[in-house]
């Protein structure tokens, strides 16, 4: 499928990814500015960066050095191609270094909060705020001498060019990162470089995307029939609402109960979908097929992997019955919505040359024989957007403001081989969590809370005076904005009491639950 950005192309800013940390948090807050952004690689071709016409280049920090051997680099006819370019940190540094500037290892190392001194107030970048900010800082190498032609706009301490602009040439850069909350006016300094120095027009909406995408839906259905992938969370609730505006009775959603869900999914996604848009569902009840194939299968990767060609296959099995049904003159089931968001492309090592820390199963868990085409019109989205996309499309909050639930469901919840009494046993550890985090009324506190069962792990307890060898339940309780990052949630210590008490009190085989405070990163949100 087409993922053109919205509206008008050349308010698109690229951001150009050279390893950083913060790469997907500064596509985020460009997009907070209201102007699309979209990350490629750092061994991007110039060429190719420039074909796709941004209105402006970000580059992106990163953890080289720029004089180091085999470090990412960049052609300088970016710099030539009369293109905005703002760089940060690593960035900085390179366009500093390309351009003439001098970088050094000159011990002048900073990290974390550190005093930045304007020293030009009425610059593109720094007019507004304070002479004296905050700024977060992370490097070992410094710029000591700007390129010709670039006025020193910034310093600390103990670097003495921490910005420079050159207005005519709408270069800018700085060596902190105005990306992350810690640097107090970072946002507003990056929408001087975006509004001010680059010159865009703040006009990224919503309601462009939702209008973008029923038309590109339109194009490519055409009069075929489209089948959904419906698990009853966030992502493929929205993408299936705003598929069924763009083409209405040519679309079917498909409920597969692979099992795998938690207690009471089902009959809640069989009630409130169906009553919020009155969409065309099909139920299958395939879970002896998933437990089937997962038999003796504890490897993570694996799991998704199955579960991923399953579920084609299920849908496979449900377009020919829906063509079947439809009779003779009935057009053929061309194309497969998913939920598909921004992050599940990045971490399955899609669109930014990083490295797949695990393959989401509706992205690199897919079957290289599937029969459909797929329509992923949240492709481009970070979550946090699409529950925006879901507003606009005027879809009630029972839905959107779900904690989001992985595709593969419990199976990845259970580290260890997937057994329908592991499930039974994780079913009811899940419900008793949610049921007294809602009582607390926390649904909206935290992002979501995974529970997790070790399966293959076992601990000695003491139950009604007697020894018990049962396994742990993990609780994982995190507040994101978006699941590119996260930080674990602190649950009260009474809530975390109750839930604990309860499971290991009302759920036989279990005997010890575990709290989760690691943030991501380095860890992912799920286990597996």
């Amino acid at each position: 499928m087409s993922t053109a950005p919205p509206a008008s192309a050349p308010d698109t800013v690229l951001v150009v990814d050279f390893g950083a940390q913060y790469a997907q948090l500064i596509a985020r807050r460009v997009r907070e500015a209201r102007v699309f952004s979209e990350i490629v690689p750092s061994d991007m071709p110039v060429a190719e960066m420039l074909a796709k016409n941004p209105a402006a280049i970000i580059l992106s920090g990163g953890p080289s050095s720029v004089y180091a051997e085999n470090a990412p680099s960049i052609d300088r006819a970016l710099f030539e191609a009369g293109v905005p370019v703002f760089g940060m940190c690593y960035g900085f540094q390179l366009m500093a270094r390309v351009l003439g500037g001098t970088v050094d290892n000159s011990g002048a190392r900073e990290y974390g909060r550190t005093d930045l001194a304007v020293s030009k107030a009425a610059s593109t970048l720094f007019e507004g705020t304070p002479s004296e900010q905050v700024v977060w800082m992370s490097h070992g190498d410094a710029c000591s001498a700007a390129p010709e032609g670039f006025e020193v706009t910034a310093s600390t301490d103990v670097v003495p060019v921490a910005a420079f602009e050159n207005d005519e040439r709408k270069l800018f850069g700085v060596q902190y990162h105005p990306e992350v909350m810690h640097s107090t006016h970072g946002q507003q300094v990056l929408e001087h470089f975006l509004y001010r120095g680059a010159g865009i027009t703040p006009n990224w909406t919503m309601t462009n995307v939702v209008d973008e995408q029923l038309a590109l839906i339109r194009e490519q259905v055409g009069t075929k029939r489209a089948i959904c992938g419906l698990s009853g969370g966030v992502d493929s609730a929205v993408a299936a609402a705003l598929v069924q505006k763009a083409i209405g009775a040519q679309l079917t959603c498909v409920y597969v109960d692979h099992g795998l869900m938690r207690k009471g999914e089902t009959e809640q996604v069989e009630k409130d979908f169906v009553a919020a848009t009155g969409i065309q569902l099909k139920v299958v009840d395939a879970s002896e097929r998933f437990l089937s194939a997962l038999a003796g299968v504890s490897d993570p990767e694996q799991k998704r992997k199955i579960i991923g060609r399953e579920f084609i296959r299920v849908f496979e099995q449900a377009q020919a019955e829906i063509v079947a049904e439809a009779g003779a003159d009935g057009e053929d089931v061309a194309f497969l919505v998913q939920g598909t968001l921004y992050p599940d492309v990045v971490e399955s090592g899609g669109g930014t040359g990083t490295a797949n820390i695990k393959s989401h199963h509706n992205v690199g868990g897919l079957p290289d024989d599937i029969e459909f085409e797929l329509i992923e019109p949240l492709r481009k989205l970070f979550k946090d957007e699409v529950r925006m996309v879901g507003q606009e499309l005027g879809l009630p909050d029972e839905i959107i403001q779900r904690q989001p639930f992985p595709g593969p469901g419990l199976g990845i919840r259970i580290v260890g081989e997937v057994t329908r009494d592991r499930l039974d046993l994780l079913r009811e550890a899940d419900a008793i969590a949610r049921a007294e985090l809602t009582a607390a009324g926390l649904d909206r506190e935290i992002w979501q809370c995974p529970v997790v069962l070790l399966a293959d792990v076992h601990s000695v307890g003491v139950q009604g005076d007697g020894r018990t060898y049962g396994h742990p339940i993990v609780l994982r309780p995190v507040s994101s904005e978006d699941a590119m990052t996260a930080d674990w949630s602190r649950l009260p210590y009474d809530v975390l009491g109750r839930i604990s008490t309860r499971i290991t009190n009302e759920v036989s085989d279990v005997n010890r639950v575990v709290l989760d405070i690691t943030s991501k990163p380095p860890g992912t949100i799920e286990w597996e």
